[in-house]
């Protein structure tokens, strides 16, 4: 095995990759002579001493070989052969044979030829500073810094420390170095396969002037595929090799629209505006006058902050002008991300996640990248900054703007902005410093006060000045009072007390119109601008205790205990009625109505009605003690059985019927190794309804039914498994998680971080259906035999109803997604689910992709749907050289729902 030469774009040096010792199809110079039969023929004229330039000093020279040197005064030339090495000043020297001129201050190094098989050994090394070369065979003049490479070798690294695949390798036969940044070559291919003895393609230049880590310039290129030459040529090329980022064209993708006509998709330019931001701009244009354009930029700085904007914006057409179908729809989103580093500022910290734009933009769009966001129907954003300030007590301050969009109904939520300030809890009867015991030391209170601008609008009216019509201010201050401390040592008692003052901008008067009272049955509401508060207050108090049951089978069976831990509570509620805040108008009916003028504000109306209501909860856990099946397990092992199951109801002494409400309950628990997850909630009601579906106060079991009505329940089960799952884990061995994986596109826009929705169609940012699977070249290829590697990960949920005796399940579905490696360089994968309410599929998606060593290959199928489509892309792996494909893809029929 031999070593050739790779030049380090970042560094301008070369290092060596290995590669299979061939038989060279280059004559290289071959040294006239074999320095170990003796000296070769030359002229017998004498060179002049006395003239030209100063030769190089030997005592400054090194140099040593493993079967013969030789020093000759009268050629003036060291001969080294086998292992030969030679040191002067900077510059070192390796290879099977060296000869030195010292009076040209010329040096001559070459390969060992072995004449049992014709193969090369003991290829020259040569380095000087910080700059390596390992060709075949090499002449170097020390003064003139001028070289002749023979079957050079140089690798560009796409990106500061990125190596193998995402190389760009130039072989070229015959190479001059003009200077330490400028080469030029004769008969050069340029590839980025991992085999550059045979690589699978390259593309071939007669020549081309090099400048490592910046630049290709070609003259006549074309590309060979497996040797082959094909019609693809230009008739000069430039490739780009800096290293890092550099501003230039984005490489677009054509097709054809049966609804839109030929198109021209995301291409466009790219913008390193500085060290700390770049930008993007890409576009789209349809031949029907349908275009679009995506702006990107991302901003990072060290220690400090970091994030990214992204712009979305489509004009769509369909039909044109003059038919009865013909529709223009414009379209937009708009996503900002960005994060402070904590070790900015410990006491400031600013933060936004902003997803928002047109409800229909995922559905409706023209681009496939955004396939996977069309299953998801909420949009939210949050804009934050937050301010400690830690004098004690200490103040924190929070100002934040939020939005939440709801994509199927068009109703956009916001709160322009949200204040909010809390100090610190206060324990006025202990010192600050120390443990405090006892019902007066621990009696501490705190102040929280939430002021807001609340508005509720829809998607058509959003970004308009109607969208403020129905805006709501208020505040709200909070003053919590509470102790805590321990009865019979086991027991523990909170008692506390709640004071609020809430304040509003504007209230609202009832009663009818004075102007027409006989006619007009309506309420009319005024508005009244101004200043209003109103105040409530209440009392709590709670006891609570843990108990522990444990059952004891022998540590003999395999189940050897069961612990069941209970956590019962018991609190106390109390709150006045405030009638003092309500009035009364007269309807036209002459009946008076109460009412209070802050209904319909912010915070709503203080409660008319007196409450003093009694609580339960209980909180259950329970696990299990089982014999370890690795018989070198010194202790037994601890699984969970039941991760929770709580209940909760409450007594309402005040109430003048239905004084118990409904019992809630969830639960949840992990199954089959951690694999299986289940979580389920519901509400039991101890009432029974009358033939309107009202609540009576009659016990539902005295009218003929059970102890309590179910009246609401939900179930999620989520279970993952892959063919690691059935493998029999060996004694002492230690089965660690895969930490490999990939941040999709669509997460970023509020999607899903896994596959159950499907994934985007975009060859630019997503190269291939899973990255995680793609062999490493470098590694032992794996032969799967009938053991295929797999995984499949099943969700389920469902949801019943029945406050009504209706008995309806509102949503019963069941997604699924898995992947399967039929071969180390075949992968398919899989996305879909079934409604059983609906009774259809969802988004349904199969991904093909196959591994073609320097390319990918790939196809990628919605079968059916809305989003009917299919993807068909081959292309060069490697980022240098990506534009290097063909894509072919359809779009979404429109019109179908």
């Amino acid at each position: 095995m031999s070593s050739l030469g790779w030049l380090n774009a970042q560094e301008d040096q070369i290092v060596p990759l290995p590669v299979k010792a061939e038989r060279d199809s280059i004559t290289a110079p071959i040294l006239t002579y074999n320095p170990i039969l003796g000296k070769k023929q030359t002229d017998t004229v004498e060179v002049d001493s006395t003239g030209g330039k100063q030769p190089l000093i030997l005592d400054q020279i090194k140099y040593k070989a493993k079967d013969y040197v030789r020093l000759s005064k009268k050629e003036q030339k060291i001969y080294l052969y086998n292992e030969a090495e030679l040191y002067y000043q900077d510059t070192e020297l390796k290879a099977g044979i060296i000869v030195m001129d010292y009076v040209k201050n010329e040096v001559y190094a070459g390969r060992i030829r072995n004449p049992a098989d014709s193969t090369f050994s003991q290829l020259p090394i040569f380095s000087q500073g910080d700059q390596v070369v390992i060709p075949d065979s090499i002449r170097f003049n020390f003064d003139t810094k001028k070289a002749l490479i023979w079957n050079s070798r140089t690798e560009q690294q796409a990106a500061a420390g990125s190596f193998g695949s995402d190389a760009m390798k130039v072989l070229a036969e015959v190479t001059k170095k003009e200077n330490d940044s400028v080469y030029f070559m004769k008969d050069a291919k340029i590839t980025t396969s991992k085999d550059t003895i045979d690589p699978d393609y390259y593309i071939r230049v007669r020549k081309a002037k090099f400048v490592p880590g910046k630049k290709v310039i070609a003259g006549f290129s074309n590309f060979y595929l497996v040797d082959v030459p094909t019609p693809i040529a230009l008739p000069f090329a430039y490739f780009p090799l800096t290293t890092g980022r550099s501003a230039g064209l984005i490489f677009p993708t054509f097709g054809n629209d049966p609804q839109r006509g030929y198109f021209i998709q995301n291409g466009g330019y790219y913008f390193p505006i500085s060290d700390y931001v770049d930008f993007s701009i890409l576009g789209d244009f349809f031949t029907n006058g349908s275009y679009g354009f995506r702006t990107q930029s991302i901003y990072a700085k060290r220690y400090r902050f970091r994030g990214n904007i992204n712009f979305r914006f489509e004009n769509l057409i369909v039909s044109q002008k003059g038919f009865s179908d013909f529709t223009r729809t414009t379209i937009y989103n708009l996503q900002i991300s960005h994060s402070q580093d904590p070790k900015a500022n410990p006491n400031s910290r600013f933060s936004a996640s902003v997803n928002l734009g047109s409800s229909n933009y995922f559905t409706a769009s023209a681009n496939q990248i955004n396939l996977a966001n069309t299953q998801n129907n909420n949009l939210s954003s949050s804009i934050t900054y937050s301010k400690t300030f830690p004098s004690y007590p200490s103040v924190n301050l929070n100002i934040s703007a939020t939005h939440n969009q709801n994509t199927n109904t068009e109703a956009i939520n916001l709160t322009l902005p949200t204040l909010q300030a809390s100090v610190e809890r206060v324990f006025p009867f202990a010192k600050r410093e120390g443990i405090r015991r006892g019902i007066i030391q621990n009696v501490n209170l705190q102040y929280n006060l939430r002021a807001e601008n609340r508005i509720t609008t829809t998607d058509s009216l959003f970004l308009t000045p109607r969208m403020f019509d129905d805006a709501r201010v208020g505040a709200r201050h909070t003053v919590p009072l509470s102790t805590n401390f321990k009865v019979a040592k086991y027991f523990s008692v909170s008692l506390g007390a709640n004071y609020e003052d809430i304040w509003t901008l504007e209230t609202f008067e009832r009663g009818l119109d004075p102007e027409d009272p006989e006619s007009n049955r309506e309420v009319v509401l005024d508005t009244i601008s101004g200043f209003d508060r109103y105040n409530r207050y209440g009392l709590n108090a709670s006891i609570g205790t843990t108990l522990y049951g444990t059952f004891n089978f022998g540590e003999d069976k395999k189940i050897q205990a069961i612990r069941h831990v209970m956590r019962p509570a018991i609190g106390w509620g109390f709150t006045p009625s405030f009638e003092q805040f309500y009035e009364t108008y007269e309807n036209s009916d002459g009946e008076d109505v109460l009412y209070s003028r802050f209904e319909g504000t912010l915070n709503g109306a203080p409660s008319l009605n007196k409450s003093n209501s009694l609580s339960f909860s209980l909180q259950n856990t329970l696990e299990a003690k089982v014999r370890d099946k690795d018989s070198t397990a010194t202790e037994p092992k601890k699984i969970s059985l039941l991760s929770n199951l709580n209940f909760a109801t409450s007594y309402n002494f005040e109430a003048d019927s239905l004084k118990l409400a409904p019992i809630s309950f969830n639960g949840g628990t992990t199954l089959l190794q951690n694999k299986m997850s289940i979580n389920f909630s519901g509400s039991l009601d101890p009432y029974a309804i009358d033939n309107n579906g009202r609540r009576i106060n009659v016990l539902n079991i005295n009218n003929g039914g059970g102890i309590a009505r179910l009246t609401r329940a939900s179930m999620n089960v989520g279970y993952s498994l892959s063919n690691e799952t059935f493998k029999k884990k060996e004694a002492g061995a230690k089965v660690e998680d895969d930490e490999d994986g990939n941040d999709y596109y669509r997460a970023a826009s509020g999607g899903r971080t896994d596959d159950l929705f499907g994934e985007g169609f975009d060859t630019a940012i997503d190269r291939g259906f899973d990255e995680r699977k793609k062999d490493d070249e470098d590694t032992e290829t794996p032969i799967y035999g009938n053991k295929l590697p797999w995984d499949l990960r099943l969700a389920y949920a469902t949801t019943y109803n029945n406050s009504n005796r209706q008995g309806e399940f509102t949503n019963n579905s069941l997604m699924f997604s898995g992947n399967i490696t039929l071969t180390p360089k075949w992968q398919l994968g899989f996305s879909s689910g079934y409604d059983f309410k609906g009774k259809g599929f969802t988004l349904t998606q199969f991904r093909f992709q196959r591994n073609l060593g320097s390319f990918d290959l790939r196809f990628n199928w919605v079968p059916f749907g809305n989003n009917e489509r299919w993807d068909f892309f081959i292309g060069i792996s490697s980022s240098i050289l990506q534009d290097l494909k063909w894509e072919q893809r359809s779009q979404r029929r429109l019109g179908r729902r």
